[in-house]
């Protein structure tokens, strides 16, 4: 006899994967935001520190909304919008390069 999929688990695993790289994410911006602020302050740091912060926010809502959408009661899993997709790819690029500019 053979179990059935349980279609609950997926869903699950894919708001926590949402939620630790959420995590991940804000770990980053901190330490990166804490590198700069060691030394003396420049305006450019100062930028810089501002794009992690809108970039962070940016991300947190796209990972938000994401998982809020998983959260379907009958249990389906919608796929995630291209757009969604192309706005996470290029929120992580962007903290990835200001977090560069800050540590360099």
């Amino acid at each position: 006899m053979t179990a059935g999929r349980d279609p609950g688990l997926q869903p699950e695993r894919t708001r926590l994967a949402w939620r630790r790289t959420t995590l991940s994410y804000t770990v980053a911006s901190v330490l990166a935001v804490k590198s700069a602020l060691d030394g003396g302050v420049s305006a450019t740091e100062i930028v810089s520190c501002a794009l992690c912060g809108v970039f962070w926010v940016g991300f947190l809502l796209l990972a938000q909304y994401r998982i809020h959408a998983l959260m379907d009661p009958a249990g389906r899993m919608a796929a995630l919008a291209p757009r969604h997709a192309l706005a996470a790819v290029l929120c992580t690029v962007a903290i990835v390069v200001c977090a560069a500019a800050l540590v360099v």
